[in-house]
């Protein structure tokens, strides 16, 4: 926690992210949507330019499982024709502070427990934190043990605001 605190203070510093302090704790976000996108572009110029990164990234979807590209603006008119059923596996906060358009909250922590509310009769879509997160792949293992459809998507939320597609904020899928 303090390395991460110390980082935290820096990136501050340099006004990449935002705090806000409630009693003893402080809620960083990102200072802005260019900050997301600075991000993205350093991450696709490590991975084109630096062999050890798409290694390290071949190697990672190999022991976790491959994510799928999904046609994002069809997603969108999928979920609003009720064809499919979008999970934001992320805590809560995350899901909070910004989600997929008509993407349901269910923590991977909490999804075994929620397996009941979910339709048996249409695909679900998963999605976390970006291409080299786990918690999607996981919850589609554990969804198609269930006899569920689905498949883990390769797009976080920065991703999909980097593309400038819509992106919700608050409690409301």
């Amino acid at each position: 926690m303090a390395n991460t605190s110390q980082h935290l203070k820096v990136l501050r510093h340099a006004r990449l992210v935002d705090a806000e302090k409630k009693g003893v704790f402080v809620t960083y976000r990102l200072a802005d949507d260019k900050v997301d996108r600075f991000y993205q572009a350093l991450r696709e110029l490590a991975e084109s330019r630096l062999l050890e990164v798409q290694d390290i990234a071949r190697a990672f979807a190999e022991r976790r499982g491959t994510l799928e590209p999904v046609d994002r603006k069809r997603l969108i008119a999928r979920v609003r024709a009720g064809e499919v059923t979008v999970l934001d596996v992320r805590p809560v906060e995350e899901y909070r502070a910004g989600h997929i358009p008509g993407a349901l909250s269910v923590p991977l922590e909490d999804l075994e427990g929620r397996l009941g509310s979910l339709p048996t009769d249409r695909e679900i879509v998963a999605y976390c934190r970006g291409p080299y997160c786990v918690m999607a792949p996981a919850a589609i293992k554990v969804l198609r043990a269930r006899g569920y459809r689905g498949v883990a998507m390769d797009d976080g939320v920065a991703e999909w605001r980097a593309r400038g597609l819509p992106v919700t904020v608050g409690d409301r899928p």
